[in-house]
């Protein structure tokens, strides 16, 4: 196993003054630790930390993106167009969730995992692997081989297995807010009549602890889109109230969702954004909402009204309102950081229960969606 300061040191003997990302468990250490140093950009999406590492590698700094494969779909857009185009030499370490068998990682991963090796191929990236049995040695050696690729121009992957880097969990911002396990007993029973939608990570295994309702949509991965999906599913079912429980890092993934909820301007959606400052379930690597006025930027997107709740009656009373209608409505709930001890809804449930539970929900009715 690689420990955090050897990976760093690695990084830092090679000259890698510049490292973005989103984090990834298997990352927990080395980003914990960059950060720390004062080198870590904790970058909205991973096309976002790509296309920052472009920019510090123009500016004449070796530079490096940390990211989960599951947010490769992110990266190629900038892989293809920006490094790849311009022959800006970027080395991105990528963990390989799902991989070599999905069977034994969340099936969210299962189709990523299986496919990354293939994609980059398909595009033309190059790649090298850092084995679950890596030490330091043998880490330097495919580093090696990364910075041959590099010296060409060329952007390069060192996709990493599960275990081989030492996991650390950051201490994060201070806890300060409401319990969200408590928000989400306080709001329990106005959720009865709403189709409810959460994001991945805590949020949807607390709601599923919580409550245990089959007829919730528990989104795991996809991580940004659940307002997305939330906002198809009020266009489509006027007349059902939609709750979407996002997460600060989820939703500042893809905020630009937010200006296509406030333009489509859906009555019967509420947007209910929980922060606590971290990527919990990842390591409790710090986001950038404390940079971010969610209520502020639901206003100027165009939602009806947006307000930020700091107490349970806060919340029960902002959503009680706008359960009501005339939106969209916007609720950011700051929360503390307290781990969680419940399991993921998929610990019970197959994913397409998961949606067709929800889909009869909307429905009246238990159907299943296939065509």
């Amino acid at each position: 196993m690689i420990s955090n300061d050897e990976f760093c040191a690695a990084l830092r003997a090679r000259g890698f003054g510049f490292v973005a990302g989103v984090p990834c468990s298997f990352f927990s250490g080395p980003i914990d630790q960059l950060t720390r140093e004062g080198v870590y950009l904790p970058a909205a999406n991973e096309g976002a930390a790509l296309a920052a590492a472009a920019g510090a590698a123009v500016a004449g700094h070796r530079s490096a993106v940390i990211a989960q494969n599951s947010g490769l779909g992110n990266l190629i857009n900038p892989l293809t167009s920006l490094s790849q185009t311009y022959k800006i030499p970027v080395m991105v370490f990528m963990s390989l969730r799902g991989w070599p068998d999905p069977s034994k990682d969340e099936p969210q991963h299962a189709v990523m995992g299986t496919s990354t090796h293939q994609l980059l191929d398909a595009v033309g990236i190059a790649h090298v692997t850092v084995p679950a049995d890596a030490d330091a040695q043998s880490f330097g050696a495919v580093l090696d081989r990364a910075e041959a690729e590099m010296a060409s121009g060329h952007t390069v992957f060192v996709l990493t297995e599960k275990g081989a880097i030492a996991k650390h969990r950051s201490e994060g911002p201070e806890a300060v807010g409401l319990n969200r396990q408590e928000v989400l007993r306080a709001i329990e029973s106005l959720l009865g009549e709403a189709a409810v939608i959460s994001t991945t990570g805590y949020t949807s295994r607390e709601l599923f602890g919580v409550t245990g309702s089959k007829q919730h949509f528990y989104m795991q991965g996809s991580m940004g889109h659940a307002a997305a999906f939330g906002l198809g599913v009020a266009l489509r079912t006027p007349d059902t109230p939609v709750v979407v429980l996002d997460g600060d890092g989820a939703a500042i993934m893809h905020l630009g969702t937010m200006s296509t909820v406030g333009a489509a301007g859906p009555g019967n959606l509420v947007h209910l954004v929980f922060d606590n400052g971290t990527y919990e379930s990842t390591g409790g690597q710090a986001t950038t909402s404390h940079a971010t006025d969610f209520a502020a930027v639901g206003r100027a997107a165009g939602y009806a009204s947006a307000r930020t709740c700091r107490t349970l009656d806060d919340v029960t009373d902002g959503l009680a309102g706008a359960l009501r209608g005339g939106g969209p409505h916007l609720l950011h709930v700051h929360v503390a950081s307290a781990g969680t001890t419940f399991s993921r809804a998929t610990a019970a449930m197959t994913t397409t229960e998961i949606r067709d539970g929800f889909a009869g929900r909307l429905g009246g009715r238990e159907h299943s969606v296939d065509a």
